[in-house]
């Protein structure tokens, strides 16, 4: 049997790929966390892995420079989390190691979505002026990340042969799991006129054209394109705090919760696996739940 580490690493993240069907950015992510971890501790066997091994790597993680001073708690806990999975495949795999039980995750702090108001959202969704192609195209793109919150690689990976008679199409989101996602009438409108103005026949729906590249077909739309698309509009609204397509995409959610959804429709219509992950918005209900109690709460009392 296998008994070095680098080489059970790498069955691992075989593993991963293929029988637990995770995308190929997870198996990426992991790849990267656990050779950092490997390379850094320099252990080389199963039994070299122990608790103050992983106590060590877990201090010099935490003096490594981050954005704002040290590297965040969340980030941190990134290389737990893969190296927790790499302990529960050895021990499958029949292999003795530290009891991936024993790898518990730093606490970190509960703190607000990083969200634009309403205002500001509408002013982002007006401030592509125009009816050029490249202005009805990114309306397109800023109306469809509000109508169905799709992820930035989901959005990039839609053809041109979207179905506008109906308001619903399907999308391939993490996990090559399918979910049905829906066309307000505003995002509708927009992709219809956008698709009428396209003068190529690119299989992608949104397409950009290479600079120097003028006679070429132009090229499908990156998530680092679209990212950059987003920025630009953000910054001729005026919004000053940073905009990204997942913030869209949580005013997307915190949009449906505020008018009544529940989590539970919620979770489905984002492509959430697990409901923790959705619950990152209760903040919404929440404050749902105090305008019911300060409503209806001790109204028979008297004094």
């Amino acid at each position: 049997m296998v008994s070095d580490l680098k080489s059970l690493k790498t069955k691992f993240l075989e593993y991963i790929e293929i029988e637990k069907g995770r995308s190929v950015k997870t198996v990426e992510n992991y790849d990267h966390y656990l050779s950092r971890f490997l390379m850094q501790t320099k252990v080389r066997s199963p039994s070299q892995l122990t608790e103050s091994v992983v106590r060590e790597f877990r201090m010099w993680l935490n003096r490594q420079a981050g954005v704002s001073g040290s590297m965040k708690k969340k980030t941190q806990n990134y290389y737990m989390i893969a190296l927790r999975a790499f302990l529960k495949y050895l021990r499958k795999i029949g292999v003795e190691s530290l009891q991936p039980e024993k790898i518990e995750l730093a606490k970190t702090s509960n703190r607000d979505l990083d969200l634009i108001t309403a205002d500001e959202l509408n002013r982002l969704l007006r401030a592509p002026v125009g009816e050029t192609e490249t202005a009805l195209r990114d309306r397109s793109i800023l109306e469809l990340f509000f109508s169905t919150g799709l992820r930035v690689s989901e959005l990039c990976s839609l053809n041109a042969d979207i179905d506008l008679t109906r308001d619903e199409f399907s999308v391939r989101g993490k996990g090559d799991k399918i979910r049905v996602v829906f066309l307000s009438p505003s995002a509708k409108k927009a992709v219809s006129t956008y698709l009428k103005k396209r003068g190529d026949m690119s299989e992608a729906l949104f397409t950009g054209r290479v600079a120097g590249f003028k006679g070429k077909e132009p090229s499908r739309l990156t998530p680092r394109s679209v990212e950059r698309i987003v920025k630009q509009y953000a910054v001729r609204a005026g919004i000053t705090r940073k905009v990204t397509p997942h913030i869209i995409r949580h005013s997307f959610a915190t949009d449906l919760l505020e008018n009544g959804a529940d989590l539970r429709s919620v979770q489905a219509l984002l492509g959430h696996q697990n409901i923790a992950t959705t619950q990152v918005y209760t903040h919404v209900t929440d404050r749902h739940l105090r305008e019911v109690h300060k409503a209806f709460h001790g109204k028979r009392r008297k004094g």
